[in-house]
């Protein structure tokens, strides 16, 4: 079993992975919202690699079922370098990797011995999601930003893509005063909702190369999800 897929993986890093623009089209936000930005901003054009931990939580859509079904919870850790670099350690409840150099993506399964191996391309993530892990992403031309709560410390906003995409929206929450992204939730084109949460985050640690790079065990079996 995989614990992540490409469009939980676009929840977290789609704001870490690259600096986002102010003032880049869309108009001015108002008020608190456009501090928040503003501060996501300022952090983020600092950051050129994060080390996180982190808890995802996935409630997916019952097949067959109009509702959702019980949550699933993984935890592990995160690094990600830019542009498009990035590694995730499941650890709970069973190990799973993640790893991309920003050209190709591995999922590495060892309890079923499987790889499963993806270019890293337009055509795998989607509208503006792509153009954040290459680092060319602006957040008021490629999302529209409104706001689900502002103040006492921190601001919950709400993104749309502009252009279409593999998800339907995100939400973040980040800390007014460092500009901090301190959750991620996904909500995909189908009704599934993915939210990451991190922590003893640590910046511009400046990870190996050899971190971002993936070799497949002898013994296990590599799907390439690129072939005809």
């Amino acid at each position: 079993m995989m614990y992540a897929i490409p469009t939980t993986l676009v929840a977290a890093i789609v704001l870490l992975a690259a600096p986002v623009e102010a003032g880049a089209g869309g108009g001015d936000l108002p008020g608190c919202v456009d501090a928040a930005v503003e501060a996501i901003q300022t952090h983020y054009e600092s950051v050129t690699d994060l080390r996180a931990a982190f808890v995802q939580t996935t409630r997916s859509v019952a097949l067959g079922g109009a509702g959702r079904t019980g949550a699933n919870t993984s935890r592990g850790t995160v690094v990600f370098a830019k542009p498009g670099k990035m590694r995730w350690s499941y650890e709970e409840p069973e190990p799973s990797l993640v790893v991309s150099d920003g050209k190709t993506l591995w999922l590495y399964d060892p309890v079923h011995s499987e790889v499963q191996r993806t270019s890293v391309t337009d055509g795998y993530l989607s509208g503006a999601a792509i153009q954040f892990l290459i680092g060319e992403g602006h957040m008021r031309r490629d999302f529209r930003v409104t706001e689900i709560s502002c103040g006492e410390g921190a601001a919950l906003l709400e993104l749309v893509p502009r252009t279409d995409a593999t998800y339907e929206k995100l939400r973040v929450l980040a800390d007014l005063a460092s500009g901090e992204v301190r959750r991620t939730t996904i909500f995909d084109l189908v009704g599934n909702v993915t939210e990451v949460t991190f922590s003893d985050v640590r910046t511009n640690q400046h990870p190996a190369e050899a971190v971002f790079r993936f070799e497949p065990p002898d013994e296990v079996e590599v799907i390439d999800l690129d072939a005809p």
